[in-house]
């Protein structure tokens, strides 16, 4: 059981160092043209589409099946708000790191729910791994580029992106052997995860809807995400 769950979160884990790659070689070997540029927002927006359905078809979804109505919007709005000021002080500090944030925020608690499941379904897993997987390289491709415009050299940066693919295996460990027997735990992280990780989506990884400085437009789109979470719920 131990090598499956190693082998499924490190395959998913390994992703993470591959788009950092496919990004060094894409922005260092290709001419600057409007080509290249429409090709790295359209990486930007798929990226975004798959923490979006990270959101919607994974950690919202299994949340919910643990937690009643009140503990899961204060986890979510938990979420949301301390996310809020952890993106605030990064930009103070290193500039645009959104990307890397929303990339972790999901593929930890995910990889913790691929070690928690395995044993429940092992097919359920193997189908999880290859999502995470998949979601991780337009993630870490967007997220090599922001960070060497905040200034990080790219020796550097890809061995951060080397080290995090370790945190799969790491996380889905952890879920094996911590949370398993906790359902309730799990969920609460889940949820919480999807508050900080729908706030980032909006204010910092979807240009469209970042309005300026106004963080808070960015609160009450999660907010009114939030409210159709309630509403699916009490319907």
């Amino acid at each position: 059981m131990l090598q499956k769950i190693i082998l499924l979160s490190g395959f998913s884990g390994i992703t993470v160092f591959i788009g950092g790659l496919l990004a060094y070689y894409f922005n260092h070997h290709v001419k600057e043209s409007p080509v290249k540029y429409e090709i790295t927002q359209t990486m930007m927006s798929f990226g975004a589409g798959i923490i979006l359905s990270a959101l919607s078809l994974v950690l919202i979804p299994k949340g919910m099946e643990e937690l009643k109505l009140l503990p899961m919007a204060i986890s979510f709005v938990a979420g949301a708000v301390i996310f809020l000021f952890i993106d605030l002080y990064l930009k103070t500090k290193v500039g645009q790191t959104a990307t890397l944030l929303a990339m972790l925020l999901d593929f930890v608690p995910e990889s913790i729910v691929l070690g928690a499941v395995i044993v429940i379904d092992p097919n359920m897993a193997i189908l999880l791994a290859i999502f995470i997987g998949l979601q991780n390289l337009p993630e870490s491709f967007n997220a090599f580029r922001d960070l060497v415009q905040c200034g990080f050299t790219v020796k550097k940066t890809l061995v951060i992106f080397f080290f995090l693919s370790f945190f799969g295996i790491v996380s889905a460990l952890t879920g094996y052997f911590l949370l398993s027997d906790y359902p309730n735990l799990t969920a609460h992280l889940m949820i919480f995860a999807s508050g900080g990780i729908l706030y980032l989506l909006i204010e910092d990884i979807i240009p469209e809807s970042n309005l300026g400085k106004s963080y808070f437009s960015s609160l009450g789109a999660t907010f009114g995400f939030l409210a159709g979470i309630i509403g699916d719920r009490i319907m």
